[in-house]
């Protein structure tokens, strides 16, 4: 990759993801889009991935893991109270040129998967949708589906108004509370609709049982957002009483043959959140490919974002033999709030 062109992906990212939502990130990501050196270091990421989120994301492994430098005084997760992050560059140069072989290991060989539960705060009144247009139990496929928190969606309980109902389930260990904002509100069930299967695919299955995995998946949270490490963790406890079927390997590849075997008295449906902005242009096409074959066969939902934009939450399906393209939602990248357009 370009030097210009990462440096606008880091310059980028500072403004329009890390500003509001981490100081630590946006100060990072700001100094290293001016930096050659941390640059060319960050340019070594397995292809095909946001290469801010993989390198920070390395640094913060390293740190969780135990590195003792004094660029861990700047992090939330590590320390109670972190020094103020505008000097962090300087520290963070140094630990980079100081462990850049353990970095470049492990930019080489992960793979950004983060197993954002707050997302399902979205995803719920969309199942919600599907399970009343269809009345049959939904048959889950989730691609890149990471350690599968999100597939457990209907496991949690979900609030959209202060003190305001709770959806979902009732007793759930862990509430995803959200804002919802404009003037339409979603159908929503009282509690979760029926759910027949749950299939996850991933090029890498996140086994939260390896310590290394559940070490990674914390690692890429953001130092900065306690509430989301607190959910991680209440939702990866949720994994220890399901039985899920993640399979690794290419998820547009698999997808034909898996569907081909799901019950069709149950609602197929595939789904995946921030996912496809790794994908090739080629995998949108053929992912779509599969959907439009699937569909003449059965009725299928498919629900989505950042296939081709970026903050819009669109669901496409076949039923009845008619095709339906839908935009259900704004959204952002934290579940912290959506609008909901229908």
């Amino acid at each position: 990759m370009e030097m210009h062109v990462l440096s606008e992906r880091f310059r980028g990212f500072a403004a329009k993801e890390c500003k509001g939502s981490s100081s630590l990130y946006e100060h990072l990501a700001g100094n290293i889009a001016d930096d050659a050196t941390l640059l060319r270091l960050a340019a070594q990421s397995r292809m095909g991935q946001p290469v801010p989120n993989l390198f920070l994301g390395a640094v913060h492994y390293l740190l969780l893991e135990g590195v003792d430098h004094p660029l861990a005084e700047y992090y939330p997760s590590i320390v109670r109270e972190p020094r103020e992050s505008s000097t962090a560059i300087h520290r963070f140069k140094d630990f980079c040129k100081q462990y850049e072989q353990e970095i470049i290991q492990i930019i080489q060989t992960k793979l950004v998967q983060t197993n954002e539960v707050s997302r399902c705060a979205y995803l719920y009144p969309s199942f919600c949708y599907i399970s009343k247009l269809t009345e049959r139990p939904l048959a889950l496929i989730e691609i890149g589906t990471s350690a599968g928190l999100q597939l457990l969606w209907d496991k949690y309980s979900y609030s959209y108004v202060t003190d305001g109902p709770k959806y979902g389930n009732e007793s759930a260990v862990l509430e995803i509370a959200s804002e919802l904002r404009g003037d339409k509100s979603p159908f929503l069930f009282k509690r979760s609709p029926p759910v027949a299967s749950r299939i996850g695919i991933d090029l890498h299955v996140n086994d939260l049982a390896e310590p290394e995995d559940y070490l990674w998946l914390k690692a890429l949270i953001w130092p900065e957002h306690q509430e989301r490490l607190s959910r991680f963790e209440k939702a990866a406890s949720c994994l220890e009483d399901e039985s899920l079927e993640l399979l690794e390997g290419d998820g547009v590849a698999l997808l034909p043959e898996i569907a081909s075997n799901i019950r069709k008295d149950s609602t197929l449906c595939v789904f995946h959140t921030h996912v496809a902005n790794q994908m090739t242009h080629e995998a949108r096409i053929a992912l779509e490919q599969h959907f439009r074959a699937i569909g003449k066969e059965r009725e299928v939902f498919h629900l989505y974002n950042n296939m081709w934009d970026l903050h819009l939450l669109h669901l496409d399906y076949y039923k009845d033999g008619m095709e339906y393209k839908e935009t259900l939602a704004q959204i952002d990248g934290h579940g912290r709030s959506f609008q909901w357009l229908l």
